[in-house]
This record gives C-alpha cells, sequence and structure tokens, in this order.
C-alpha cells in the first residue's frame, strides 16, 4: 500500500510540471487570438504567482485541518478548472480571473506534496520526484504543438493538460484512505515516542511565529536566491548568448534548453547519490557545481564550448539543491514546524522567481547583458553564506 501511494505521488509530481511551461508556448499564438501585446503574458504570470505565494503561506493552516491528501486533491482539481477555464476564456480579462484559482491550486499543492514526500520518504524520492517535475515541464509544450499543428488552436492545448489533471484527481480522490493510512501510521509512532499530548498540541503557525524561529530567515533566503538562480539561469540564457557571446538566435535557443537537461538530468543522479551523501554535502556538491558552471561560461574556449558546458553544469548543480533543501527541513526545525517552514520557504522560492529575472532585465538594458554570470554568482554567495549560518543554528 506504502508503494501505491508513492507512485500515487510520483505521478502527481508529473502532473505539476505539465502546466508549468504551457503559458509560454502558447502565448504568441495566445496574444494574436485575443488582440493583445506581447507584455500582457506579465499580468497573467503575476497573478499567478501572488496566487502560489498566498496558498503557500495557508498551507500549514490548511494542511493540519484537512490532511496532505485532501489539500492535494483539491488543489489539482482547482489547477484543472482553471486550465479547463483557460481554453474557454472569451478574452484577455477573463484569463485574469481564471488565474486567480489557477495559482492557488499550483501553490497548495507544491508546498503540501513537498513537506508530505520531506517526512515520510527518503531523500533520494525527494531529487526523483522533483526529476519527474522536470519530466511534466518538458511534456507540456508538446501537447500545446499538438494542438496547434493539427488547426486545434491554443484552447486544445489547455484542454488536453485539463483533462489529464482530472483523471489526477479522479486518483487522488480514491488514494486518500492510503493517505490516511500512512499519516495514522506515523502519528502512532510519535505518539509512542513523545506522548499523544505532545503531538495533539500541533497548531497553525503564523508568518510572524515562522520568522522568529531560529533559522526559519536563513532558510527562506537560501531558497529565494535558489530559485533566483535558477529562473534568471533559464530565461536569460538565451539572450546572453544572442547580445553577448554573439551565437545566432536559433542556436541560442536551443542551446537554453540545455540547462533544464542539465537539471533533469541532474536530478535523477541526485537520486542515486542521496544514498551516500547526506543532504547539507548534497546542496554544499549542488552550490560549487553552480558556481564551477559560472566559472566555465566566461573562460574563452573555442566554439563557445565553455558557454555550453557551463550552462548545462550550472543545471546540475542546481539539480540537488531544491529537494535536499526540502527534505532537509523537518531534520532542521522537527516535522510539527514543517509544513509551516515549507510554506513560506515555498513563498519566497516564488518571490525569488518573481523578482529576480526583471531585476535582471533591467542590468541587461541599463548596464550590461555581460553581468549575467556575475549576477548569478553574487546570488549564489549569499545562498552559500545563508546555508552556513542555518548549519551553524540548526545543525
Amino acid at each position: 500500500m506504502v508503494n501505491l501511494l508513492l507512485a500515487v505521488i510520483y505521478v502527481a509530481f508529473i502532473s505539476l510540471g505539465l502546466p508549468d511551461s504551457l503559458l509560454g508556448a502558447a502565448w504568441p499564438t495566445m496574444r494574436q487570438d485575443l488582440g493583445v501585446p506581447v507584455s500582457w503574458q506579465g499580468g497573467i504570470s503575476m497573478i499567478i504567482s501572488a496566487g502560489t505565494i498566498l496558498s503557500a503561506l495557508m498551507s500549514d493552516r490548511m494542511t493540519l485541518r484537512f490532511g496532505a491528501g485532501k489539500v492535494t486533491a483539491v488543489s489539482v482539481g482547482m489547477t484543472a478548472a482553471a486550465l479547463f477555464g483557460f481554453s474557454v476564456a472569451p478574452n484577455y480579462w477573463v484569463l485574469l480571473l481564471i488565474a486567480i484559482p489557477y495559482g492557488l491550486g499550483a501553490g497548495g499543492v507544491d508546498a503540501a506534496l513537498n513537506n508530505y514526500v520531506a517526512i515520510h520518504y527518503s531523500s533520494r524520492h525527494m531529487s526523483w520526484l522533483h526529476c519527474m517535475w522536470g519530466l511534466g515541464a518538458s511534456i507540456g509544450p508538446y501537447f500545446m504543438s499538438f494542438a496547434l499543428l493539427n488547426g486545434q488552436g491554443w484552447p486544445w492545448g489547455y484542454r488536453y493538460i485539463s483533462i489529464l489533471q482530472v483523471v489526477l484527481t479522479a486518483i487522488l480522490v480514491f488514494s486518500l484512505p492510503l493517505w490516511k493510512t500512512r499519516d495514522a501510521g506515523a502519528a502512532a509512532d510519535e505518539n509512542d515516542a513523545k506522548g499523544s499530548s505532545e503531538s495533539a498540541s500541533t497548531k497553525p503557525l503564523g508568518l510572524g511565529e515562522v520568522l522568529a524561529i531560529r533559522g526559519a530567515k536563513e532558510i527562506m533566503i537560501m531558497f529565494f536566491c535558489y530559485c533566483a538562480v535558477e529562473t534568471t539561469a533559464g530565461l536569460w540564457a538565451s539572450s546572453y548568448m544572442v547580445m553577448h557571446v554573439g551565437i545566432d538566435k536559433t542556436t541560442a535557443a536551443s542551446w537554453a534548453s540545455l540547462f533544464y537537461v542539465g537539471i533533469t538530468v541532474g536530478r535523477a543522479l541526485s537520486g542515486f547519490m542521496t544514498m551516500r551523501f547526506s543532504d547539507p554535502a548534497m546542496i554544499r556538491i549542488g552550490q560549487a557545481t553552480v558556481a564551477l558552471g559560472i566559472v566555465l561560461m566566461v573562460l574563452p574556449l573555442p566554439n563557445h564550448i565553455g558557454v555550453i558546458a557551463g550552462l548545462v553544469t550550472v543545471g546540475l548543480g542546481c539539480a540537488p539543491i531544491y529537494p535536499c533543501v526540502i527534505h532537509s527541513t523537518p531534520a532542521y526545525f522537527g516535522e510539527d514546524k514543517s509544513q509551516a517552514i515549507v510554506g513560506v520557504q515555498m513563498a519566497s522560492a516564488y518571490v525569488g522567481s518573481l523578482a529576480a529575472p526583471p531585476l535582471f532585465g533591467l542590468i541587461a538594458q541599463y548596464v550590461s547583458i555581460s553581468l549575467y554570470p556575475l549576477y548569478m554568482f553574487v546570488i549564489l554567495v549569499l545562498m552559500v553564506v545563508m546555508h552556513e549560518r542555518l548549519r551553524k543554528l540548526r545543525g
């Protein structure tokens, strides 16, 4: 039964990634059909991001009240409904309204699932599950391409993913007894170890209470920095290669995808490495590998080998950091506080993803896009400092 639940969670992580790349893949066609400027994509993505931040901050209260299984099922159901709503939206303004439940659903399932896995499963599963997310994010655009190439239009691209999410919602609903069985077993173990009165005292923590916990601010800044590096690396790689390195646009677009290949392959490898190395060691290995990738990007190697190898290496370095930080959270702060802290971590991650790439855009426009490697390196240094402070405070 435990293996069956784990299989459901693996499918859920693939499904988590499916919608993430749809808007970018569909927008060139969507904006023409909707008759809006290209920049208006930012309005939709910002509302989705705001929803994910809000639901991540609420995840502790919701999970304690309803359980991880129900929160995950309802959140995926909300995402499925929002995706279907996108497919029938008559104009841009309706899309903005539907983006609200879209973001709330995405953030809720992300925080609930990640904390559940961190508590109940080993670090290798956390890495492999995030590898499955990367697989889903890679597959999503193919559904959109299939719909566009067959003359069905972008609405059917969203509809296909919505159908898959509805199927997943049904699977999650039928799997709820498995979640309850696992939670009941864990609760019994905790009561045997600590006494039932202590476990019964668990209550949701507010943002102020989370921030007051020693080490919480450090791990939040770590997550902000990680997502700032990841999103900046992915979104600006192609522009850096075209505008600074002198690579043609088509080649740069294909080479930029190697960064995501590095993350996906790296997470598959990280799962095996976690059998030998602890979470803190994996985070340090990842940070050192990111630094090596940044150095490779600025070396004057022939045929742009440095840039290509650097991007792949940065992706490989990013691979273990996110899952290992999440998986180490219950060990640092205790299972009773981990959901609250994971929720705040997720919110910090979304803020980093939302804020860092536009900030570098301003730097690229008004200073120089050549600062792309340096920008990532400065954020990486801050991440390393926060991780070492966390180790001193909670290690």
